[in-house]
């Protein structure tokens, strides 16, 4: 089966048989927005013949990232996928309380509020893919 695989900024094509990866071709990405985004890579088959282009579940990806609201960012302190979010926008939260769970390395990671706050916008969903310092929450 084919793939093609954007990774930092560069497409990859890929052909995987029985457990082993064949590198066909390896070109440059389209120049990706200003705006972060919350996925890491892009996979996505390549047809091979008209059997194997049967569209498949579309995938939740946001079309923009919506603007960061005013107060301090909250940012991913590790590469990870949000698995669930524990807290809604306008609601009170204190300090330690748990915000969200971020999976890294096949271990479930507390992410904890840093001081007595509200959080002002939600900008993650889960199932997304974080990459450190990417930002999560905004707390005023």
């Amino acid at each position: 089966m084919k793939y093609m695989v954007t990774l930092n900024g560069k497409n990859y094509e890929v052909e995987v048989e029985r457990g082993e990866a064949i590198l066909l071709d390896v070109s440059d990405a389209p120049a990706a927005p200003a705006v972060p985004v919350a996925s890491v890579a892009t996979v996505a088959p390549v047809a091979t013949n008209a059997a194997s282009s049967a569209p498949g579940p579309a995938a939740a990806t946001p079309a923009t990232a919506p603007p960061l609201a005013k107060g301090e960012t909250l940012g991913a302190p590790m590469p990870g996928a949000i698995l669930s979010i524990k807290v809604s926008q306008g609601q009170f939260v204190k300090k330690g309380e748990v915000l969200l769970i971020l999976e890294a390395m096949k271990m479930e990671n507390e992410v904890v509020a840093p001081r007595d706050a509200v959080v002002v916008q939600v900008i993650i969903v889960p199932g997304a893919v974080v990459n450190a310092g990417d930002p999560l929450l905004v707390l005023d």
